[in-house]
C-alpha cells in the first residue's frame, strides 16, 4: 500500500505542537525543539511563527515557547464533549437496567 501525500511543513508544525505538551509554564526554546525533533532551528522557527500566527503557541516572556491559551480551551472543551457524552450513556444504561427489573 501506498503512503498517502503529506505535508512535510505541516507534519513538522504538529510535531512542534505535540513537543510542547506539558510545558506550558516553562516552555521550550528554539534549540530544545530543533534538538528533541532532529530539525534545524530555521525549520523550528517557521514552524513556531506559524503556531504563533495560529493562535496556537505563545512566547513567553522568558523567550521560550508554550501552548497558548487557546490550545487549552480546545482541550477542556474536548473533556467536556466527551463527559457529556458519558453522562448520556450513564443515563441510557441507568434506563435499560431500570427495565429489566
Amino acid at each position: 500500500m501506498t503512503k498517502p501525500n503529506t505535508s512535510s511543513s505541516g507534519s513538522r508544525i504538529l510535531r512542534v505542537l505535540k513537543a510542547l505538551r506539558g510545558r506550558s509554564l516553562d516552555g521550550l526554546s528554539n534549540s530544545d525543539l530543533a534538538k528533541a525533533l532532529d530539525e534545524s532551528p530555521a525549520n523550528i522557527n517557521r514552524a513556531l511563527n506559524t503556531l504563533i500566527e495560529e493562535g496556537m503557541a505563545q512566547k513567553l516572556d522568558s523567550g521560550r515557547f508554550a501552548l497558548s491559551v487557546q490550545v487549552l480551551q480546545i482541550a477542556v472543551t474536548h473533556s467536556n464533549e466527551i463527559a457529556r457524552a458519558q453522562n448520556r450513556i450513564n443515563e441510557l444504561n441507568q434506563r435499560v437496567l431500570a427495565g429489566s427489573r
